[in-house]
């Protein structure tokens, strides 16, 4: 448990709507912060203030503490703002508890009205070099609390944000400010959740996914429910999704969901890496990282899987034979590497063809994902095809494997798949967004296959999964494969099984929503 609040964000156009998300909110929220610069200006009156009536209203639609913000379009706010407006709005004082203010107007005396103060600096252009020295310049404001913004574009320059929260130890303890580190973006996710186990003073959350009020910002159910923010302190061991892109990734949702179950004091975080080398050398490895932070193991995923391992001290056969990691144990200061894709793959599709030996396999891509499944396939005796794109960028990979390659078929291109008694799609055709009206076959071309393996698992039910039931062929989806690879990791992390159905249940409800 650790003493930071969760303030939920409310933004509207109307007074009406604001009103009935900050009842929402009220449920939730340790604070609300109510961002009158999202208001239209009709709700206010000609001299740029709120009717009285109105913000009595406001103020009074919850008990909770309310943080107030008025703040221009180039700090962030909704509304460009005139140095006039803005003193004509914060001139009116009221009884708050809290209120966010820019550099410029944080010792103007009239703010006292509103509570105490946050002086706050954005950087919505990029994370500057001086981060440290632009935080002592705004503590010596006679502002409580000192907030810094900035936009991250990789994980690495989450650090100086990071460090933030140990600078502000620094100050002597009378004279101690309060801190609220911000890492904007997707990179930056993992310091909004993890800032109030470290002794940041909040983490803003948004009301629900879609009404974020900055970049990154995490909805307030899934800081409470899915990753413990407010439970978790210094000492909980953190995991870890390392991806180009975390935004889609299921892996937080079913891994906090087991160790949840389990009563572990443990948590998963996005790690959304650009670059690998950068994140490895500053983050990671004991002997060049910049902060301590308690990693204990990391799920890998593109494009890392394979140029991660030079910097991991043992990897296991399995992930040698591959050339991909997908898992990262951290034990005893060393980085042990394992590849749970191709028991994950294989395992589900054994519970329906228990004997693949001779059975023709159409693995239609070439990547990561499709590199464990052939190694998994060849194993246990299948005869596999590859279909891709671009067959000369296959080559090494079939050579590799001694597996012929083929290009892949057209809509109208008959009966290709006449030979083969398995199709798996290791591609990203299906996958919900820009391709999710794309397949690899259709209905008319899978009438001779007798199982279909799509491991895309958003959606559940994919294109090439419809295609199939046309075709009266048996299916597994992407969500057989997804809970046992991450069951396996589970094992490795954990030395326990049995977190399949948990996960299971936690992935169901994470893809509903």
């Amino acid at each position: 448990m650790n003493n930071g609040k969760i303030c939920i964000s409310v933004c509207a156009s109307t007074v009406e709507e604001l009103l009935k998300k900050m009842a929402l909110a009220n449920e939730t929220a340790d604070i609300i912060e109510v961002r009158f610069d999202c208001l239209s200006p009709a709700e206010f009156d000609p001299q740029g203030q709120l009717p009285p009536e109105v913000l009595e209203k406001i103020l009074a639609a919850t008990r909770k503490p309310i943080l107030t913000t008025f703040r221009t379009k180039d700090q962030g706010g909704r509304r460009d703002l005139s140095d006039e407006e803005r003193k004509n709005f914060w001139s009116k004082g009221y009884e708050t508890d809290l209120c966010d203010l820019e550099e410029d107007i944080v010792e103007d005396s009239w703010y006292w009205l509103w509570g105490n103060r946050i002086c706050s600096y954005h950087d919505f252009s990029g994370t500057p070099n001086n981060i440290e020295s632009i935080f002592d310049r705004l503590a010596k404001t006679d502002a409580e609390i000192i907030k810094i913004a900035v936009q991250t574009n990789d994980i690495t320059e989450t650090i100086s944000v990071w460090k933030l929260i140990g600078h502000a130890r620094q100050y002597r303890q009378i004279s101690r400010p309060k801190v609220i580190p911000i890492a904007m973006g997707e990179p930056g996710k993992w310091t909004r959740i993890l800032g109030l186990a470290h002794g940041a003073y909040l983490t803003y959350a948004s009301l629900e996914t879609g009404s974020e009020t900055a970049p990154g910002q995490v909805t307030a159910d899934d800081l409470i429910n899915v990753y413990k923010a407010k439970e978790i302190d210094e000492s909980t061991e953190i995991f870890g999704v390392i991806a180009g892109n975390t935004s889609y990734s299921m892996s937080p949702y079913i891994h906090n969901a087991a160790f949840g179950a389990a009563n572990m004091n443990r948590v998963f975080v996005p790690m959304q890496v650009g670059n690998i080398d950068e994140f490895m050398r500053r983050m990671v490895k004991p002997e060049t990282r910049e902060i301590e932070l308690n990693f204990r193991g990391f799920a890998v995923t593109n494009p890392h899987k394979q140029t991660v391992i030079k910097y991991l001290d043992e990897i296991d056969a399995t992930a040698a034979a591959i050339g991909a990691v997908n898992t990262i144990k951290i034990a005893d200061g060393k980085l042990y590497g394992y590849n749970t894709d191709a028991v994950g793959f294989i395992e589900p599709l054994k519970a329906r063809f228990p004997d693949l030996k001779g059975v023709t396999v159409a693995m239609f891509g070439a990547g990561g994902a499709a590199r464990a499944c052939v190694y998994a396939l060849k194993q246990n005796g299948a005869d596999v095809t590859l279909f891709v794109r671009d067959t000369a960028k296959a080559a090494a990979l079939a050579d590799e494997f001694g597996i012929e390659t083929r290009g892949l078929p057209s809509k109208d291109a008959g009966s290709p798949l006449a030979d083969f008694d398995i199709l798996v799609n290791a591609t990203p055709l299906g996958t919900k967004g820009v391709d999710e009206n794309r397949t690899v076959a259709f209905a008319q071309q899978l009438s001779t296959v007798k199982l279909v393996y799509d491991l895309i698992y958003n959606p559940t039910e994919t294109l090439l999964i419809r295609e199939a039931r046309k075709a009266d062929v048996h299916i597994i989806g992407g969500l057989e494969m997804l809970i046992e690879q991450a069951e396996q990791q589970y094992r490795i992390w954990t030395g326990s099984s049995g977190a399949g159905s948990v996960m299971r249940e936690a992935a169901l409800k994470r893809l509903k929503q």
